[in-house]
């Protein structure tokens, strides 16, 4: 049997899963690692629990398939994003806990990069607005907060990367020898690399004081980068493919083409549409980035709506509050209410990403009544991740000059069917679910294999995809549009924090 394994490090766990060459789901394993929250609006991830995670996952997923090594044609690597490790090069230990993209440590740096051209000072070359979400501020604030690693970074000793490069550079050999490489996706969301060039870009490594020997070479999404070293269950098997998780996402959708789009329910929710290789520009708070490279090809570009918090909203009921015992039991407890209850959260955790990009935001529950109960909370909450999207399908309706007719959706969080009928009742349009939901490890995979052979083209990878169901409205506009007006009106009310301007 030929196979591809993709190894799908995100947000909240990492997952190794083994797809055969009809795109079907062998086997998978997966385990959780720990958040850590040292401060309000800091969130870190331990990169060697992370690295000791990706090579126990493997093997729980080589087990259950029955397989080795030789059953595998090539490996396909996806990632969270923006989350910043930097480890020292010689003994391959991380100089600090990862800081991930949800965190707002670095909003001082924003502010004084802003201070001159505003948050858009950079966008024409990266693309991306200042914000925290990216990489390089997060680079930096280890680079002045960690003692000695300025210099160290100075001397050539460090290496930065989002956690594909971490996971890679250990699998090729770590301090003995190992691979520095990320793809273009990636490198996009760093605000360290220009769009047009696809090089990182010495003028921001310069603003933002990171020095060029700190960073990965560029590959593309679809090449053989390096092969798995001798000590590991898949040892000289090639690693072949890299993508961002929301690309891969689309990849894995075969959102191929300008116009093909797709929107993904995970730790938060990320719309995608394809502009071909025009690079596009958003005048309603989207971000440009990079959709996927194959090869030597010209690069696609993409459209995205980031929003921050729509799966850990889940979370944080469950392990915060403890209205529930797992993320299963919110469609549960939702359905017994037949609405909110006039209850509105906005979680605005880590501020408001797209399209409203507002750092002084914050969480918060209205509307509550004594009349309102945990069930009515948790009706409330799947309500928020539907109405942020709808925020970001209007962005795209705005920038777009073709509207998005039907939504296609993936993730974790798209097997709640109640969430899904809200999406449709909020959106006015039908909300599809593919055959097979794992796309961004799928899209890891498509990556890695056609890099080897496994799959011949686009065109065949197109021809998989499925439908497996389909949602449609069933309210009426006028009713929608009052829940959004609501919607927007607590947004409102939740900008400006005093804790933001602390």
């Amino acid at each position: 049997m030929t196979c591809v394994v993709a190894i799908d490090q995100g947000t909240t766990s990492t997952r190794a899963i083994v797809f055969d060459a009809d795109g079907r789901i062998v086997s998978s394993g997966q385990l959780e690692h720990r958040q850590h929250f040292p401060k309000p609006g800091w969130v870190e991830h331990d990169a060697l629990e992370i690295w000791h995670n990706t090579q126990e996952v493997i093997g729980i997923a080589l087990a259950r398939a029955d397989m080795t090594r030789r059953d595998v044609a090539a490996v396909g690597i996806t990632n969270q994003r923006e989350t910043a490790v930097v480890w020292n090069r010689r003994t391959g230990e991380p100089v600090h806990h990862a800081i991930v993209w949800q965190d707002t440590r670095t909003q001082d740096y924003v502010d004084r990069l802003a201070d001159d051209g505003g948050t858009d000072r950079f966008r024409d070359t990266t693309g991306l607005p200042l914000a925290t979400y990216f990489s390089a501020t997060k680079i930096a604030w280890i680079l002045d907060n960690v003692p000695g690693a300025r210099a160290e970074a100075a001397a050539g000793d460090l290496a930065f990367g989002t956690t594909d490069s971490w996971v890679i550079w250990n699998l090729t050999g770590g301090p003995d020898g190992g691979v520095h490489v990320t793809d273009v996706t990636n490198a996009s969301r760093t605000m360290l690399m220009d769009l047009h060039t696809l090089e990182w870009d010495p003028g921001l490594l310069e603003a933002f004081g990171i020095p060029a020997s700190m960073l990965p070479q560029i590959r593309s999404s679809s090449e053989v980068v390096g092969r798995v070293e001798s000590s590991s269950l898949l040892r000289e098997v090639p690693i072949a493919g890299i993508l961002g998780d929301q690309q891969a996402a689309a990849f894995g959708q075969a959102a191929f083409r300008a116009g093909e789009s797709k929107n993904t329910y995970g730790t938060g929710n990320f719309l995608l549409v394809n502009t071909g290789e025009t690079i596009p520009r958003s005048a309603h708070g989207l971000i440009t980035t990079v959709a996927y490279r194959i090869g030597d090809a010209p690069a696609s570009y993409a459209l995205e709506g980031s929003i921050a918090v729509t799966g850990s909203l889940v979370q944080w009921l469950r392990d915060n509050l403890g209205i529930i015992d797992s993320a299963a039991e919110i469609e549960e407890l939702a359905v017994s209410v037949p609405d909110s209850g006039g209850v509105i959260i906005v979680p605005a955790f880590s501020g408001l990403f797209a399209p409203y990009w507002r750092p002084d935001a914050r969480g918060a529950i209205m509307g509550l009544t004594r009349f309102a109960t945990r069930a009515h909370l948790a009706r409330a909450a799947l309500e928020s991740v539907a109405l942020q999207t709808r925020d970001v399908l209007d962005a795209v309706d705005a920038d777009v000059d073709v509207p998005i007719e039907e939504l296609r959706v993936d993730g974790g969080m798209v097997a709640n069917a109640t969430l899904m009928q809200m999406q449709a009742d909020i959106l006015g349009i039908p909300v599809v679910r593919p055959a097979v939901i794992e796309t961004t490890a799928l899209g890891a995979a498509y990556a890695a294999g056609l890099a080897v052979g496994v799959w011949s083209g686009l065109d065949e990878l197109r021809a998989r995809w499925s439908e497996d169901a389909r949602w449609t409205p069933r309210t009426t506009a006028a009713e929608r549009e009052a829940r959004v007006a609501d919607w927007h009106d607590a947004v409102g009310r939740t900008f400006d924090w005093p804790s933001a301007r602390a």
